[in-house]
């Protein structure tokens, strides 16, 4: 299973957010490249890197902070927040990101979002934010009655790099991921599928292993020393194999 360290984007800065909340931010250092740079150095294979402002804005802002990034890594990068337009996808894959996470605008335009998967095959990924099971988009500001594995069964036929999938009650809050939610995710498609969302201990890591996860994205346990990276990894090896 892969591990994905994330860095979190705002003003420039390396954040954490409680729930998506922007009121309540930690900040965690002011120098994202040099972020990128120690999550290689433990050991890191896969970064995950999100646009905060972009998430709520609907375009890209944190550009340079981006390319300070993908500059100096020779790992593969993700990145999500505010990717809505072809435009924007061919100026961020051209930048050497790995492939992109998409939210927003494939929950409010599946057709489109199908036609740029076809466009750019197994490079984009389908970012599925939700609360009890449903859809959140706008930065996680908007709620839907869309169903998360609805909408990850509907666009499952397309050439789709990943679900990401977050449970939004549990990021950032350190309580641990909301395991049935992802096993549900995981029994819904046959794409890989990554777990997001309250993933604090190395026991948190095993148990997503175990239940076939694809991969999963640490964030604030990271940044605060709850678990380290090398744990991290050495659980998602054990899960995996166990």
């Amino acid at each position: 299973m892969q591990v994905w360290p994330a860095i979190d984007l705002r003003g420039g800065n390396c954040v954490r957010l409680l729930q998506g909340d922007y009121a309540r931010e930690t900040v965690f250092g002011d120098d994202p490249a040099a972020m990128a740079q120690r999550w290689v150095s433990e050991g890191a294979e896969y970064l995950h890197l999100v646009d905060l402002d972009g998430a709520r804005e609907g375009r890209s802002v944190n550009l340079d902070a981006i390319e300070s990034i993908v500059s100096v890594m020779d790992i593969p990068c993700e990145l999500g927040g505010g990717i809505r337009d072809e435009r924007t996808i061919e100026l961020m894959l051209g930048l050497g990101l790995a492939r992109l996470v998409i939210g927003t605008k494939a929950v409010k335009e599946p057709g489109w979002f199908r036609q740029v998967c076809g466009r750019f095959p197994g490079k984009l990924a389908v970012g599925i934010d939700a609360r009890d099971g449903r859809v959140a988009s706008e930065g996680w500001l908007e709620s839907s009655q869309v169903v998360a594995t609805e909408l990850a069964r509907s666009l499952a036929d397309q050439p789709i790099a990943a679900v990401i999938y977050t449970d939004i009650a549990r990021d950032g809050m350190m309580s641990g991921p909301n395991f049935a939610a992802m096993a549900e995710m995981r029994r819904a498609v046959e794409i890989p599928v990554i777990a997001s969302g309250g993933i604090t201990t190395a026991d948190d890591v095993r148990r997503l292993a175990e239940a076939g996860m694809d991969g999963c994205i640490i964030g604030r346990a990271l940044y605060e020393g709850s678990l380290t990276l090398d744990a991290a990894l050495a659980a998602a090896d054990q899960g995996t194999s166990g």
